[in-house]
């Protein structure tokens, strides 16, 4: 890859720096599945025309100036270096590349990106699976931006079925829903006791997470061995597919979140294997590092709005970490199962209005400016 001359330089944030260092590479995989073959004979000029312009980091790597702070340069793109079609066996069926894609995903998501070209890539898979007749994988950094602003991206790719002339929409969501006033005596007594809530909260949750990443470890567990060099050794990625109308159900029923309905599938589906794998280990001490979105944002953005200087939910890592205790599976879970998704929701609820996660995120970049990037890894965890 060839740099271009007197080309404009910008910060890496610190989020980007924890996300990719020495100690830490973290990516994000997002799989498009298609219900007829993919043509990809148009695939360099969408990526060229509409990809690569979305924002300057999908043209950028991470360099080092003289200072020693790491920076975003620009850089011309080879898309060829960047597209990836893989081989499979011809003639198969579909249940037979099933294993193929998964063993794919898996190998895929080990790699670690190239530092000398940008940080994002696309894999086109043709052969039909079980689930669909093709995929397009689009592997990117999360240096590059979190969920929203990468999903952000692709979305901005795509177009409508119905009118492609007409800009995306999705419904807007209200994330802070304003109670009833019951009086002016009541909301002072309301608001004194929430303050006190996250106050509490607030201070309970950061000890314990600085606790917990110092001193305490969990038990040894089947997801836990407490051994070194765990994150280099081979993983499996399988997949597995639910009802979105069941999830609504379920989200309905407990009076939660998507979220905390998901949460507590992954925090009940965790204990079951454990337990599986490992009598009593069910009610083990076991902690799970969940990523809070810190965005205050109500509905979908456009990329042209988050890249606004004024935007209100700008491009770029807008996140926390938060140490999550996950649920012990008590001998009758079977009989409700939903009762593990309401222990998800009050845990994520108290999680959610602690303050605790920004304190921590503060403490880190703390420890960046003292010791570098990489040891602010060792504290998050």
């Amino acid at each position: 890859m060839e740099l271009k001359e007197a080309e404009e330089t910008e910060p890496v944030s610190p989020s980007g720096q924890y996300l990719n260092s020495s100690a830490l590479s973290l990516s994000v995989l997002g799989v498009l599945e298609s219900e007829i073959p993919i043509d990809d004979s148009q695939c360099f000029s969408l990526l060229k025309d509409i990809f690569l312009p979305i924002n300057p980091r999908f043209s950028s790597i991470m360099v080092v100036d003289e200072n020693g702070e790491k920076r975003w340069k620009r850089v011309e793109v080879k898309l060829r270096n960047h597209v990836k079609v893989p081989i499979f066996p011809s003639g198969l069926s579909p249940e037979a590349y099933d294993k193929y894609f998964d063993d794919y995903i898996s190998e895929i998501g080990m790699e670690l990106f190239p530092q000398s070209q940008p940080l994002w890539e696309v894999h086109i898979i043709k052969y039909p699976t079980s689930h669909a007749a093709g995929f397009l994988i689009f592997k990117l950094h999360h240096s590059l931006g979190d969920g929203f602003s990468l999903m952000g991206a692709l979305l901005s790719c795509l177009q409508r079925a119905d009118d492609p002339s007409v800009p995306l929409t999705f419904p807007s969501v209200n994330r802070f829903p304003s109670n009833k006033k019951d009086g002016n005596n009541s909301n002072i007594f309301s608001n004194m006791y929430k303050t006190f809530c996250v106050v509490s909260e607030t201070v309970s949750d950061f000890c314990w997470s600085f606790v917990k990443s110092a001193w305490l470890q969990d038990d040894r567990t089947p997801i836990y061995s407490g051994d070194d060099g765990i994150e280099f050794r081979p993983v499996s990625v399988a997949t597995t597919a639910f009802s979105l109308d069941q999830i609504k159900q379920i989200k309905t029923k407990v009076d939660a979140t998507v979220n905390d309905v998901i949460a507590g599938i992954i925090f009940l589906g965790t204990r079951l294997y454990m337990q599986e794998m490992r009598q009593r280990s069910g009610e083990a001490n076991s902690t799970t590092l969940v990523l809070l979105n810190t965005r205050a944002f109500r509905s979908y953005e456009s990329v042209k709005d988050m890249v606004k200087p004024d935007a209100k939910s700008p491009w770029g890592n807008y996140f926390a970490f938060l140490h999550v205790s996950i649920p012990k599976l008590a001998d009758d879970w079977s009989s409700n199962p939903l009762d593990f998704v309401v222990k998800a929701r009050q845990i994520m609820n108290v999680k959610k209005n602690s303050l605790g996660a920004y304190l921590t995120g503060r403490l880190l970049e703390i420890v960046r400016k003292f010791r570098g990037p990489e040891q602010d890894i060792s504290v998050a965890r």
